[in-house]
């Protein structure tokens, strides 16, 4: 088993001829990242038909990645536009559930770095968690805080301490914490919080998503951490076809396959090994 991101080629659009391709590639299951960071609210007509083409093509959604939002998000500090941010990661719940998804991957800002904006940051975190909690519980979905493109490791375990871990946990991103450093070690921190998996390499000097095992992450250890994790289900892969500077989109997928299947036996071994 092995899943891939949605927006492998964009973001937005139609996506059947994307999970056409990826189905008979071989990949069962598909994370949702289409519309990840804008206010796009899919309609119930949408959702649908997504879960046809998900039957028709016999996929599988492994988790959902929610949007940011740019006017409605969830941690604003305008009040207005928090609530909006709310319903927006709503919308994403339910839509989650409707397709028989479990996890929900939510980007977590670091608290200020001035103190005197710390308090109100953490205050409208936590009366967003807490609004975000009984939606969870109905749609039987779980948050997981993904670690980004700069330091927002301890915002996340923090967190985590005040929730727990059957509404709230982690996804780790392997480019963003190979980018920002140290993101093995935090992996090995909140591995009994893990729920959803980024995949991708980079050497250190940018983000381009690249395939694993052409950039700098440590696969050996990541895999072993992985391993001893909380994490069910298969991997998953967050690559870009222009990010592994490739054009046939067929040879692409093939590539996937075979790092999926790679990485798969790596954390099979390491299992075995414990």
């Amino acid at each position: 088993m092995l899943s891939i991101n949605s927006d492998y080629v964009k973001d937005d659009g139609d996506p059947s001829p994307y999970l056409r391709q990826v189905a008979d590639a071989g990949i069962s299951h598909i994370h949702w990242c289409h519309h990840w960071d804008g206010d796009y609210v899919y309609a119930p007509a949408e959702i649908d038909q997504i879960g046809r083409w998900l039957r028709d093509f016999g996929l599988q959604l492994r988790d959902l990645h929610a949007s940011e939002g740019t006017e409605k998000y969830w941690l604003a500090s305008e009040e207005y536009a928090r609530l909006a941010g709310l319903d927006l990661v709503r919308n994403r719940m339910e839509m989650t559930a409707a397709l028989g998804g479990h996890v929900i991957v939510l980007h977590l800002q670091p608290q200020p770095k001035m103190k005197m904006f710390q308090g109100a940051y953490w205050d409208r975190l936590r009366r967003s968690l807490d609004a975000l909690l009984p939606s969870a519980r109905r749609f039987g979905v779980r948050l997981a805080l993904e670690n980004l493109m700069f330091d927002n490791y301890a915002t996340i375990e923090q967190a985590l301490a005040s929730y727990p871990p059957d509404f709230l946990g982690v996804c780790y991103d392997s480019g963003h914490g190979n980018f920002v450093g140290e993101g093995l070690p935090f992996l090995r921190r909140v591995a009994d919080r893990l729920l959803a998996v980024h995949l991708h390499d980079n050497d250190g000097t940018g983000d381009p998503h690249d395939f694993p095992f052409r950039g700098s992450v440590d696969w050996t250890l990541l895999t072993q951490l992985l391993a001893g994790s909380s994490y069910e289900g298969p991997l998953t892969l967050e690559v870009h076809l222009s990010g592994a500077g490739m054009s046939d989109e067929a040879a692409f997928l093939r590539q996937a396959v075979a790092v999926g299947e790679r990485l798969t036996r790596m954390v099979h071994d390491a299992r075995d090994a414990r």
